[in-house]
């Protein structure tokens, strides 16, 4: 009687090396794709939750609305009084809706820091009541918990400079996974199909096949959105990813650097309301938008002093994509240039709206939920995908 020959299932070069690469990748980097993942799922709704938890802070009381608001000049030097921080008041965001508070910022960093909590030396938020000058309150955002989970997910609490990059490196890999995931899931016919896009659990029970069916089906679902969180995270991390889409968008690899316009009127003495007067322009040409955030140091990304005053439109609540810049001579108020959000280049507007497309919130709650959904999974993967490697590495200890 002859042996019946039970032929293996031939598998595609690309197939058993996408296998190598996506268990290889996984088994080096799970750990941190695990961290990254969850950190950044439950930073998804930190607006949400701090705009419950501050509501008192946030919003004035009615009876004080219909009283003229004191001037920034004022409320600043009430603000340096009464905190006596070591550091300089950096900014003030004033919301075009006259019942909430004024925000004013204390941001300090010390490059040399090897680790965020040596590297941000201050970071507090000051809500206070414009038309009494109250302070209503002081968050320390150095230790609020959002503001730690937004440092872990990009750096892991290491310096800025280069932790980003101890993140970056894992995420370049995530993608390289995401794809080889793809690969694996891709089914070769009709019947193949059938089992790839939801769970089939009526005859199955083993842990291990629905643990298997979690990460292959899950994952699958998740991963073009998965693809997107974490091409826009390595756009903040690396140069030349940014050059990448500056050059695809608008033929450019870097984008247009602010033009310093000499101040006319620099032998003017700098006038106290400076900052109402600006504010006042600022309102007027931008009635219809959400805030806007005026800087008091003057300086730049890289701390070298500004030779004009820059204040910078925010179009809608929550989002950072519309974005307007004024700028205006530090000494008289003279508007100088208006460069409406309409009028940027597409890399332009496109860096303005990585932020919203990383974390969901350029399609509103929908996409910050979707966004939230999606985290909960790629956060799953590293441990579903741990559990399957590991119950083949026993099975196949037992054979042995």
């Amino acid at each position: 009687m002859k042996k019946k020959h039970h032929h293996k299932k031939k598998i595609s070069p690309t197939k058993k090396w996408s296998a190598k690469l996506h268990l290889w990748f996984g088994l080096s980097v799970g750990i941190i794709v695990f961290i990254v993942s969850l950190t950044g799922t439950l930073y998804v709704f930190k607006d949400e939750v701090q705009n419950i938890i501050r509501k008192e802070a946030i919003y004035v009381k009615k009876e004080d609305r219909s009283k003229k608001p004191l001037s920034i000049h004022t409320l600043r030097e009430k603000v340096n009084l009464e905190l006596n921080e070591k550091y300089p008041i950096n900014s003030v965001e004033v919301s075009l809706d006259k019942g909430k508070s004024y925000r004013f910022l204390y941001y300090e960093k010390n490059k040399k820091g090897w680790n965020y909590f040596q590297e941000v030396l201050i970071n507090k938020q000051v809500y206070v009541n414009q038309y009494t000058g109250e302070i209503l309150a002081v968050y320390n955002e150095k230790y609020d918990f959002f503001n730690i989970l937004k440092y872990i997910h990009w750096g892991l609490l290491l310096n800025s400079e280069w932790g980003k990059y101890v993140v970056g490196i894992p995420t370049v890999l995530f993608i390289f996974m995401l794809i080889t995931g793809i690969i694996l899931w891709w089914p070769k016919n009709k019947n193949a199909r059938k089992g790839r896009f939801w769970f089939s659990w009526e005859n199955v029970k083993t842990w291990k096949r629905k643990n298997y069916d979690l990460h292959n089906v899950l994952g699958f679902y998740a991963s073009f959105i998965a693809l997107l969180m974490s091409i826009t995270g390595i756009y903040f991390a690396y140069p030349y990813v940014k050059n990448a889409f500056n050059y695809t968008l608008s033929g450019s690899l870097e984008l247009p650097k602010e033009k310093q316009i000499k101040s006319p009127d620099s032998l003017m003495a700098k006038r106290t309301d400076i900052f109402d007067i600006t504010a006042q322009q600022a309102e007027k040409l931008y009635a219809g938008s959400s805030s806007y955030r005026i800087s008091f140091n003057g300086k730049n990304k890289k701390g070298k002093e500004l030779k004009n005053l820059p204040i910078t439109i925010y179009g809608q609540e929550g989002q950072f994509s519309e974005r307007s810049i004024l700028t205006f001579d530090k000494y008289s108020g003279k508007l100088l240039t208006n460069k409406p959000h309409q009028q940027l280049s597409n890399a332009e507007k496109y860096a303005n709206a990585n932020y919203d497309i990383h974390t969901g919130s350029c399609f509103g709650l929908f996409g910050k939920i979707i966004w939230f959904m999606a985290g909960l999974i790629c956060t799953s993967l590293p441990v579903t995908g741990f559990l399957i490697w590991w119950g083949k590495r026993k099975k196949q200890g037992k054979k042995i």
